[in-house]
């Protein structure tokens, strides 16, 4: 860095920074770490349930379940940017992160929160292909297509948050590198720096992610704009493929929804803990509810669960069954008179 930096504000690359607590209140704190502690195992359990039914039933090798394969992977992946390190750190005297590991934090938390959002938009199009081309629909939703939409979604997360990442690397910090929040997140990276080029690079990140956020979001509306009119025109047989649709539509809602709550509104004056609390929902109980709504409003999900229950209880019956034939017959017991 040139004299000069130094000299207009004592500009710093900081090594490490400090986050902020939850709550001071030892009882809050135990509460704050059971609930979500919870919520990350139901997240982690239910959405590697919803990957491996997808990889094993064969009823659910269709363009749909594998995109919903790789949404689930992706759920499993956000949540645990930050949820581990933040339970770690629940009853750490001092919450600390490197700021390598802080920069790192922000362009995961962004690679697959975009990512996500183009996976949400690759899922609109394909029911829109499935409801509006039904004919020429196994043509155009071919493997290769699958395969490429989901890359699309993949490099256009990954792209946008490396740009983003590398423009907040760039910060300088001056006086206490401390973070108003639970985990490095890009607003308050940005809050925090009092670099000259801080307002340049806000811009240029906002700019970013506003466009997979709101192209995404546009791209999904058009496809159910179509869906629906398709619906309205053609009748019962239409309506019959929609019923496909409402478990995509509620965790579009869903996600979209509690974003715009999250990051559209602005912060409450009255309690931190509330916002660290709404960052969090988004964060972790959104991936959480998406298998338990498609589990709940798809039958063939339901059907490859209960599939799979039952070939379990049949392998276990077996297995014992097994054991119990390979054991050797009791000895008979000879009296004490017999020789």
């Amino acid at each position: 860095m040139s004299p000069k930096s130094l000299q207009r504000g004592n500009l710093s690359s900081p090594t490490i920074f400090l986050l902020s607590e939850f709550s001071s209140a030892y009882r809050a704190r135990v509460t704050f770490c059971l609930c979500f502690s919870l919520i990350y195992l139901v997240t982690v359990l239910g959405n590697l349930l919803i990957v491996t039914l997808v990889w094993l039933d064969a009823h659910l090798h269709s363009p749909m379940y594998f995109l919903l394969g790789h949404l689930s992977f992706l759920d499993v992946c956000y949540s645990s940017v930050t949820l581990p390190k933040i339970l770690g750190d629940s009853f750490s005297p001092q919450k600390t992160i490197s700021f390598v590991g802080c920069i790192t934090q922000i362009y995961f938390f962004l690679c697959f929160g975009g990512s996500e959002c183009m996976l949400l938009a690759a899922m609109a199009y394909d029911r829109y292909l499935a409801i509006c081309h039904p004919l020429h629909y196994p043509a155009l939703m071919s493997k290769k297509m699958c395969h490429c939409l989901v890359a699309v979604s993949w490099l256009s997360g990954s792209f946008s948050s490396l740009i983003q990442a590398f423009l907040t690397a760039r910060l300088h910090f001056c006086g206490a590198n401390v973070i108003d929040h639970l985990f490095c997140e890009m607003p308050f990276l940005l809050k925090a720096s009092c670099s000259p080029n801080a307002l340049l690079n806000k811009a240029a990140s906002y700019a970013l992610a506003g466009t997979i956020a709101m192209g995404s979001f546009l791209l999904t509306l058009v496809s159910y704009v179509h869906i629906i009119r398709a619906v309205l025109q053609k009748g019962a047989g239409t309506q019959r493929a929609f019923a496909t649709c409402t478990s995509h539509l509620t965790v579009v809602s869903l996600f979209f929804g509690a974003g715009a709550v999250v990051y559209l509104v602005p912060q409450s004056s009255g309690s931190k803990e509330m916002d660290d609390v709404l960052a969090l929902l988004y964060a972790v109980v959104t991936p959480m509810l998406n298998p338990i709504i498609y589990s709940l409003r798809n039958s063939e999900v339901k059907g490859a669960i209960r599939k799979a229950l039952r070939r379990g209880v049949l392998q276990m019956s077996t297995k014992g069954a097994g054991i119990a034939a390979e054991r050797p017959p009791p000895s008979p017991r000879q009296g004490c008179g017999s020789r």
